[in-house]
């Protein structure tokens, strides 16, 4: 019962406000608490064989580009921490007994208080707003407390685990905070407390400790919690305990965050908390990636492929192999694709792997925790549902933000007795992937055309959704490649014109853009939308030709959008 933590009391009793409550204290101040950093192209693209799930799946992606995504990615920084009389408790930890909110444990301490008391008289989310609002009150002119006095030679380190069988959680929570140890002579030892049972534990957690952090052979133990100490060093992730921080702190974040958000303490709400982490990036996670490439630098790896589709060993993985996987995989032969299970090679061969990739692709799994190892020209495509769209795909965007790759997914069907029903998550849990013989064609044609090929389609759509993929997975000149094969079907369609179009004003091609742009009003002259987008291109190519008869043409065919236009626009009226 050591291991159970009780959370029916007020916020204010249960959790650890670091600014001001005993037991908790910094070996050093951050040089930063966040700063933006470069978003990675992160896609996503509806799959399914069936046209009501299609609208499901597009419907989603389209809240989430409106409502989650960020202008750029956050870097939130950490630091090593010196808890007294610390405990870890399950996935937790605790300082002088009361509850540390830090990193994704952190974020899930919020989420489990929030579940266990949402039956509760009182607004769980409004009293925990009050709670974190007035720990921001109270920090609002301090500073974390910096340890002062000795540290023991040997005093321990310690790691809460989410569980040491899942390769997701290990290596994107617990072993990243070994790198908060670079640079302070530690001599200890190192503890990694799990709340799973011992014979769930998987050996893959001590290999990769092995490979990445061989100066610590001999010192690092897989221990069960609970696990009790009278003085630890342990990480301290700013991100988790954010909504902590003075606001002075967290100035600015509303800038990169998306329109539905008006103000900073919008960001700081608990039922922002996972909108927040899916756009961020842990600093640990980023030495943990800059620590792996350094340890294959200068090596040869020439058994591994470059383009390879990841499966499964069910026994030592979560069996839930996609329906239509061998179909999928013989078409992704004849381009010399490899078949790969990560489970089967060394840490060393996985990061290596990934580091020299050119395209990965594999259906949902935590295998995509390997991303963050990618190289940033590297495609990596993911085949999932709407279920891991809603409930997975944050998870990963980290990683892709890390590595700065191009994640890539697709979105197919359940692999079910009726894929038109939605699972329940806490009934069903995730359920495999089903893809359909259009889709392994919808994904073959993508997948060969960023690969410097150009599929044969002989329709508009087909012509239209492959090419507008290709430009919102940042491959605009494979998009123009794929339509200039098509010029007849391009020609006589003004949406495929337009896209045209918008390949060009993405790779920066004003000229080409305006030819694409003519195209297009002659496929169809009754939008004057394309007139206005002509006066603008042309004015960028300095065709005063060009713009004299747009002009007049909007003048002659939409006289009330052209008096529209030259009110709002005056210098028009010298060039035409």
């Amino acid at each position: 019962m050591r291991n159970k933590i009780e959370l029916k009391f007020p916020p204010d009793a249960l959790f650890m406000n670091p600014w001001v409550d005993p037991g908790f204290s910094v070996l050093a101040r951050p040089e930063f608490v966040w700063r933006p950093m470069p978003r990675t192209i992160i896609e996503g693209f509806p799959a399914s064989a069936h046209e009501e799930m299609n609208r499901k799946i597009t419907s989603f992606l389209g809240v989430v580009k409106k409502q989650k995504v960020f202008r750029k990615a956050l870097e939130f920084s950490a630091v090593p921490a010196v808890l007294e009389k610390a405990s870890f408790r399950k996935s937790y930890v605790m300082a002088s007994d009361r509850l540390l909110l830090s990193g994704a444990a952190g974020t899930r301490l919020i989420n489990r208080y929030r579940w266990e008391n949402e039956d509760t008289e009182f607004d769980v989310d409004m009293t925990l707003d009050a709670y974190l609002a007035n720990c921001r009150e109270q920090n609002r002119s301090r500073q974390l407390p910096l340890h002062s006095g000795g540290l023991s030679p040997d005093i321990p380190f310690a790691v809460e685990c989410r569980n040491t069988f899942n390769f997701y959680h290990f290596l994107t929570e617990a072993l990243p905070q070994l790198t908060l140890l670079d640079g302070l002579d530690f001599r200890g030892n190192i503890y990694f407390h799990f709340p799973n049972a011992e014979e769930k534990h998987r050996p893959f957690t001590e290999a990769f400790v092995e490979t990445l952090f061989p100066e610590f052979a001999g010192r690092v133990f897989f221990e069960r919690a609970p696990k009790d100490y009278e003085r630890v060093i342990t990480a301290y992730d700013f991100l988790g305990g954010h909504a902590q921080l003075p606001e002075a702190m967290l100035e600015g974040i509303a800038s990169f965050a998306p329109a539905t958000v008006q103000q900073e303490e919008d960001i700081l709400h608990t039922r922002f908390n996972a909108n927040l982490a899916m756009n961020s990036v842990s600093t640990m996670l980023l030495k943990l990636r800059s620590r792996a490439l350094a340890a294959i630098e200068g090596q040869e790896f020439p058994h591994l492929p470059k383009r390879f589709f990841v499966g499964r060993d069910s026994r030592q993985s979560r069996d839930r192999h996609m329906a239509g996987e061998d179909q999928l995989f013989e078409h992704l032969s004849l381009f010399d694709f490899e078949y790969v299970v990560f489970e089967n090679l060394h840490p060393i061969e996985q990061i290596a792997l990934m580091a020299n990739a050119e395209m990965m692709i594999s259906y949902h799994g935590a295998g995509f925790a390997n991303m963050l190892f990618a190289n940033p020209q590297a495609h990596v495509i993911e085949i999932g549902t709407l279920q891991t769209a809603q409930f997975r795909w944050g998870d990963f965007w980290p990683l892709a933000n890390a590595a700065q790759c191009r994640y890539i997914s697709f979105f197919a069907d359940f692999n079910s007795e009726d894929p038109l029903i939605e699972p329940h998550f806490a009934k069903d849990s995730i359920v495999p992937v089903a893809i359909s013989e259009p889709a392994v064609a919808q994904i073959m044609a993508f997948v060969v055309s960023v690969l410097g090929h150009v599929p044969e389609l002989n329709s508009v759509n087909a012509l239209g959704r492959l090419s507008r993929e290709l430009l919102q997975a940042g491959s605009a000149d494979r998009a123009v490649a794929v339509l200039e094969r098509h010029g007849p079907l391009v020609t006589e369609d003004v949406e495929l014109c337009l896209l045209k179009a918008d390949c060009h004003k993405d790779l920066d091609e004003p000229k080409s853009e305006l030819v694409a742009l003519d195209k297009a009003f002659k496929a169809d002259p009754s939008r004057w939308q394309t007139l206005v987008r002509i006066i603008w291109c042309a004015n960028r190519c300095e065709r005063p030709q060009v713009i004299r008869w747009a002009v007049s043409r909007l003048r002659s065919d939409f006289p009330e959008r052209h008096a529209a236009f030259v009110k709002n626009h005056e210098w028009v009226r010298y060039i035409a």
